[in-house]
């Protein structure tokens, strides 16, 4: 009994020397009690950070970085991306990037700021609108006139624009990530393909719309490039060039305009609330509507990696700017509807979403 007893105790000594280690090596391993969320964040810091400004600019570049970077919007959406101030938790987002893509064009000066004072030395601020168009080709407007030397710098509500922001990115994420070239060529051709498809809905929609009523008077000026493309007038803006209310007097002249031009309705935008525009809308008898042109459709991330809103997107904000033009001014929003507004990259990448709406 002695010996059995012995026996026993010795193996079960082995027992405990031989699982020891294995359960160590187990229990220490991040991955093997890390969360599926904690386990994204880990996978995030091992890629190259890319940071970006407004929400059509980092749906666009992130649709070309797909998973080799982390892109990262810095003006959340809703936000007026002109007077926004940076918070100080973007110095640190900021020191930390390898690229930063702006805009340019002065729209996010107060960021583009923060970035020169923030970043590391090396790390370039490439700016889209101002390697996109020369300055011959800038426009100044009711809300951006001349004597304030700042254009317009809504280019990419123009798709036409969108694609060579999209050509101009995967330039800049080719020299951050070399190897990843054909990655981004790829996703490029792909992305300019529904871009193509944007540009000639857009086309078929203006055409659909009487040629007495190709008139915009928005409540933001943000649509000058895509007027001078599609063969709009812009008659005017609500908000004057200090982003404040508009006067008594230039609200009666707003009036005056519109009921001369026969004007059939007008536009407001979301990220800039107004009693002003509903005032004007119903004084001169003509309908309201809102559209966007920074803030994208639904519920969802910006970043094409993370989204799970095919609407969510840059492609379905211009889809349904579209259809409420199309509404409000006698086309047919129905020319719309066979444009896909998903992601190329990420968790809508192989949904064939179109507006239905």
């Amino acid at each position: 009994m002695k010996k059995i007893s012995a026996m026993v105790l010795a193996l079960s000594f082995s027992v405990v020397a031989c699982s020891t280690p294995g359960n160590q090596t187990v229990s220490s391993s991040p991955e093997a009690t890390a969360t599926p969320a904690q386990a994204r964040d880990q996978k995030a810091q091992n890629k190259p950070l890319v940071v970006t400004t407004v929400a059509p600019l980092t749906n666009i570049v992130s649709n070309i970085a797909g998973e080799r970077i982390q892109v990262t919007g810095i003006i959340p959406e809703g936000t007026d991306s002109h007077t926004f101030e940076p918070r100080p938790s973007d110095a640190d987002l900021l020191s930390k990037a390898k690229l930063i893509i702006v805009n340019g064009l002065y729209l996010e000066s107060p960021t583009a700021k923060l970035a020169k004072a923030s970043k590391l030395k090396e790390t370039n601020i490439y700016e889209l609108g101002n390697n996109t168009i020369t300055q011959t080709q800038w426009i100044y407007d009711f809300s951006f006139p001349k004597d304030k030397g700042e254009p317009n710098p809504h280019l990419w509500v123009n798709p036409k624009y969108a694609e060579a922001y999209a050509k101009l990115a995967a330039e800049q994420l080719t020299q951050l990530d070399p190897d990843g070239k054909d990655y981004y060529d790829t996703n490029l051709k792909n992305y300019l393909q529904r871009l193509d498809a944007l540009d000639k809905a857009t086309r078929a929609v203006v055409e659909s719309i009487p040629p007495k009523n190709r008139k915009l008077l928005t409540y933001h000026d943000s649509w000058a490039y895509w007027a001078r493309e599609y063969g709009f007038q812009v008659i005017g803006a609500i908000q004057p060039s200090d982003f404040k209310e508009p006067s008594a007097k230039d609200v009666a002249k707003l009036i005056t305009q519109i009921r001369q031009l026969g004007v059939p309705a007008i536009f407001g935008s979301e990220v800039y609330p107004s009693k002003v525009e509903e005032q004007i809308a119903r004084e001169a008898k003509v309908k309201i509507a809102n559209t966007a042109d920074d803030e994208l459709p639904g519920d969802g991330s910006a970043n094409a990696i993370e989204n799970t809103n095919p609407e969510h997107t840059y492609i379905g904000m211009m889809v349904n700017n579209l259809r409420i033009l199309a509404e409000n001014l006698g086309g047919n929003p129905e020319l719309v509807k066979n444009v896909n507004t998903a992601n190329i990259v990420g968790p809508t990448a192989n949904q064939t979403k179109t507006s239905q709406k």
